[in-house]
């Protein structure tokens, strides 16, 4: 969840209005929410109806909940797929006024009842805090949402009103302690009502300038990336591709870097049973900045057989980077290959999928080493870190099959049903 306008998670920071009588009321107001682009469906018109919770009255200088309690929301479970347990996952924003200006912004956990086909959605209620800073009636008005869904891959719909909202509560606010400097969270500040988001802030050697992590220097040796959403394009493979965010991180070790990637958990569901070893990924890192090239990284086959339907997930990828320049060097996460081997000793098939969108995960300030490379092709060293993990792609094998499959499962995505998974054929292979 993000920081946006005067709403903040405070952690406990402000004084929290429990005893404050607090105001509900239900507004109704016209949505159009938009299913993911890989779903191939048109916009879908609704109505959605929100009621808002806040105290009745503040002072300045408070820190008050908010929530947003979705009762009925603008489109169905569409009648393909039905939809598990806590797999629905609701954030939104609700828009300050009158008084004060800002968003707050609101989320609730991932908790739903089962969902059957061609029912009505089922959101937990989103919850926010909201740091009172001028005297006067502050109105609170729903706004924009998002439905998250985590079935067999993480992928949302996001909605948006058609029509002008009225207020769904108002908050009477007297004079009281003054708020100076605004309040800092995970790198957002707030000052007035307005927002700044992509600030530094320094710790431990280590600096993050828009949610990308830097490594310095002072001695150092640990350097978080941050998650960053890749979408992947593997053809006639996988329709629609993959999206999944992913993150690159670093450990410095003498001259030399050990890069760990991991990518979302059980982000796709098993169509069939696979056994243990069917599934081995690997990624190249793009470098940029000082240095130029791709470093690659690989991760082991899944150690247990997979159930038909199970979530999958891929393994965490280590690699070495050895920097060839010296200066800061980006390393943003490039194409994913996975080798798949149905039976002991049959030839994997290769997968490839291209980014085709990326970001920067991680920033390095480097070193230029001997042997390091800083020419285009691969560079830095491809090892794998401790374990021994050996190299997988269509490089270890030059006889590898083209893989042309049929997608065979159904998901859902909020409002937005696609087909993803290459695997039909393999039951052939294996």
């Amino acid at each position: 969840m993000s920081a946006a306008g005067v709403a903040l998670m405070l952690g406990g920071a402000g004084i929290l209005l429990a005893a404050t009588p607090a105001q509900a009321a239900e507004i109704t107001f016209k949505t159009e929410c938009i299913p993911p682009a890989i779903s191939n469906l048109p916009p879908i018109q609704g109505e959605t109806t929100v009621a808002i919770t806040a105290p009745a009255t503040a002072k300045v200088g408070d820190t008050v909940d908010i929530s947003w309690k979705t009762v009925k929301a603008a489109s169905k479970n569409p009648d393909v797929l039905d939809l598990n347990k806590d797999v629905v996952q609701p954030s939104g924003n609700v828009t300050v006024g009158g008084a004060q200006s800002g968003t707050v912004a609101v989320q609730g956990p991932r908790q739903n009842p089962p969902i059957p086909k061609n029912s009505q959605m089922v959101l937990s209620e989103m919850k926010g805090k909201l740091k009172i800073e001028k005297a006067g009636d502050i109105t609170l008005t729903p706004d924009k949402y998002t439905i998250n869904v985590n079935q067999i891959m993480t992928t949302e719909t996001k909605c948006s009103p058609k029509e002008t909202v009225k207020a769904g509560a108002t908050i009477k606010v007297e004079g009281g302690g003054s708020t100076t400097g605004g309040t800092t969270t995970g790198g957002a500040t707030t000052t007035g009502g307005a927002t700044t988001t992509g600030g530094a802030t320094t710790t431990g050697g280590a600096t993050t300038t828009g949610g990308a992590t830097t490594g310095g220097s002072g001695g150092q040796t640990d350097f978080p990336g941050k998650a960053v959403d890749v979408t992947y394009d593997c053809g006639a493979v996988v329709p629609g591709g993959i999206k999944t965010p992913v993150t690159i991180s670093a450990k410095k070790n003498g001259g030399a870097y050990a890069l760990t990637v991991k990518t979302a958990k059980g982000a796709m569901a098993s169509p069939m049973a696979l056994p243990a070893g069917a599934l081995k990924p690997s990624m190249n890192i793009k470098l940029g900045g000082a240095d130029s090239g791709t470093v690659k990284v690989t991760g082991p086959a899944n150690a247990e057989p997979i159930p038909d339907k199970a979530p999958v997930s891929l393994s965490d990828m280590s690699g070495t980077y050895t920097p060839g320049k010296t200066g800061k060097v980006t390393l943003t996460p490039d194409q994913l290959t996975i080798d798949v081997t149905m039976s002991a000793g049959a030839p994997p098939i290769n997968v490839p999928c291209k980014a085709t969108t990326s970001g920067v995960s991680l920033e390095l300030d480097t070193a230029a080493q001997p042997g390091g490379s800083g020419t285009s092709g691969t560079s830095g060293s491809a090892a794998a870190a401790a374990g021994g993990l050996a190299e997988t792609g269509a490089s270890d094998d030059g006889g590898i099959k083209a893989l042309a499959l049929v997608a065979g499962t159904v998901v859902l995505l909020g409002g937005a049903v696609f087909t993803f998974t290459p695997w039909r054929r393999l039951r052939g292979t294996r």
